[in-house]
């Protein structure tokens, strides 16, 4: 056989074989195998061993690190990027504001349950639910540390099954629940408001703002009050590097409408992330560090942000 043909046969003899990766002593078993079954022609044994190792070194060692599992890992931190995609998640977000009111340090855990509501094909209905869990250390002359539960905010977006041109908007009402334990730690009184989003997904950038408004439902003003009036404002940005890495800044602008004295609370800042994998379980890992340029007092300056993020 000529040698243009001795190397067709050897390419469609490779061609034909499952990439798994094999030793030398497999690839000689194999030879009589495939020479009786007829699937070995013309080459010699010689020539046959040196196309299935050469065949063996062009196979992936990890079908793991493929870039269609990175892809994924790219596109599941995109959709939890979105604070209303379609995706079952349960946020572990947690605030550490140091040297709050010189005193010691402030810790917050939100406990943030995503569940998606299919109404319709074209419609979903986003409920987010905020659990806080409080460690406040007290500014009295004796201190002491209440830890306890805030009040829980609900909130449900009504939001469209599909993006357009990279586009999607959400809806809904904000109830704010007093389930608090501890006087120190919010009101007693119900309330609610207006809340929306808007968020573009880009290839590599998701970004939006998010927004709400709300008020007590009664309660009394004043010093020692239970009524309350405040705003969210929460623009993000979020940069995907691709196998799952991005960074972010998502600022939680507060305004609070019946303080006396300063009402707003801006911070500035970002962090990084990830998403990792925990057997066949997705985790988003991130940290950021903020920095409060305007605030009331006594808060602290500067803001440790963590997130736990199960996606189911």
């Amino acid at each position: 056989m000529k040698a243009w043909g001795m190397a067709a046969v050897l390419a469609s003899l490779c061609a034909a074989m499952p990439a798994t990766a094999k030793t030398e002593v497999e690839c000689r078993a194999e030879y009589p195998a495939n020479k009786k079954a007829g699937q070995v022609v013309e080459p010699s044994k010689a020539d046959y061993l040196k196309a299935c190792l050469a065949r063996e070194k062009k196979a992936p060692a990890d079908p793991d690190h493929a870039s269609g599992t990175q892809d994924a890992d790219t596109d599941l931190a995109k959709k939890t990027e979105n604070p209303i995609a379609d995706l079952i998640s349960v946020p572990f977000n947690n605030y550490t504001t140091f040297n709050y009111g010189g005193r010691g340090t402030f810790d917050l855990l939100e406990i943030q349950p995503v569940i998606p509501i299919h109404l319709t094909p074209d419609w979903n209905l986003i409920t987010r639910t905020v659990v806080p869990v409080v460690w406040t250390p007290d500014l009295s002359p004796i201190p002491t540390v209440p830890l306890g539960t805030a009040p829980t905010d609900f909130s449900a977006f009504l939001t469209p099954s599909k993006e357009t041109n990279g586009w999607l908007w959400g809806v809904g009402p904000i109830v704010q629940i007093p389930t608090i334990s501890n006087a120190d730690l919010g009101s007693n009184v119900w309330g609610g408001g207006p809340t929306a989003v808007i968020v573009h997904t880009g290839e590599k950038i998701v970004g939006g703002v998010l927004i709400n408004t709300v008020w007590s439902f009664g309660g009394t003003r004043g010093p020692g009050g239970n009524s309350y009036n405040t705003s969210l404002f929460e623009p993000f940005i979020n940069y995907n590097f691709g196998h799952g890495w991005y960074v972010y800044s998502d600022p939680n602008v507060v305004a609070n409408w019946q303080a006396r004295r300063t009402k707003w609370t801006v911070p500035l800042g970002g962090g990084v992330g990830r998403i990792v994998r925990i057997g066949k379980l997705p985790i988003k890992l991130s940290a950021g560090l903020f920095y409060n340029i305007i605030q009331p007092a006594p808060g602290g300056r500067w803001v440790l942000n963590t997130d736990l993020t199960f996606i189911f």
